[in-house]
């Protein structure tokens, strides 16, 4: 079984509101998130997010919607989730890594690599704070496995998969989980911001267009691999459902 959650309501004052859509796997040997979202110690100490994205991103931070609530909620323990896999390690997808610390971290080499020192221009995004625990990291690097034209990587088993998305960060990815009918989802992460940006023809709010421009590590790449989920999407919507981490209608759509 595979549950949505939103794990942060952030409300920027020239966007629509948005989520963090996380996924919680029910699997045979225990329980799998798709990135975490903001995490208790972000909103007890909501200060070290930092001012800049406190003012422009402007989230809900309520206790409710952490990973570790939700997970509870489900009926669960914190110690039942054995595996995170996150798609980036951005402040508001790897908030709530210590709230699982027996949990392995999946994620990108490239990305983890990006994190232990990061250029000036990219300090603010990571929060060291977040994974100060020293979580089993399980890192990852590019594999020939294909995936609907895509590389990927074995990230837990043949259902859980790694799609370097590279673009938004260093080593961005996107996580494939196959349903028990078969049928894949593709949590893209931040690859982009707006639902409308697979439809036929493309759509965003300009704002999103700016925000998703300054971003990127890399806006060629990210420009590239969002040309890619575009065909994705619309070939082979049969067999993949390809959504990002923050729009709200697919989030509403999918849970």
């Amino acid at each position: 079984m595979i549950h949505h959650l939103n794990c942060a309501t952030m409300r920027p004052p020239l966007a629509p509101a948005m989520v963090a859509h996380v996924l919680l796997v029910e699997r045979a040997d225990g329980l799998t998130l798709v990135d975490t979202g903001f995490g208790t110690e972000d909103v007890a100490n909501r200060k070290r997010l930092g001012r800049p994205f406190l003012t422009s991103v402007r989230p809900v931070l309520d206790a409710n919607e952490t990973a570790l609530a939700q997970v509870r909620a489900l009926g669960h323990e914190p110690g039942d989730v054995t595996d995170i896999v996150v798609t980036h390690l951005d402040l508001d997808h790897a908030g709530g890594l210590a709230d699982f610390p027996n949990a392995r971290v999946h994620v990108h080499a490239t990305e983890h690599a990006a994190v232990q020192k990061p250029p000036l221009r990219e300090r603010a995004r990571y929060v060291q704070a977040q994974w100060a625990h020293g979580p089993a990291w399980a890192t990852h690097d590019e594999a020939g496995d294909d995936w609907f034209g895509f590389a990927c990587v074995k990230a837990i088993s043949d259902d859980v998969l790694l799609i370097p998305l590279h673009g938004h960060t260093r080593g961005h990815s996107g996580v494939a989980v196959r349903r028990d009918d078969g049928h894949w989802l593709l949590h893209a992460g931040d690859a982009f911001f707006s639902g409308g940006q697979v439809d036929d023809p493309p759509t965003c709010p300009a704002a999103l267009v700016m925000f998703q421009r300054l971003m990127a590590v890399d806006n060629r790449a990210r420009l590239e691999n969002l040309a890619r989920l575009q065909e994705l999407a619309g070939t082979h919507a049969a067999d993949v459902t390809v959504f990002c981490a923050h729009d709200r209608e697919q989030f509403e759509a999918l849970r």
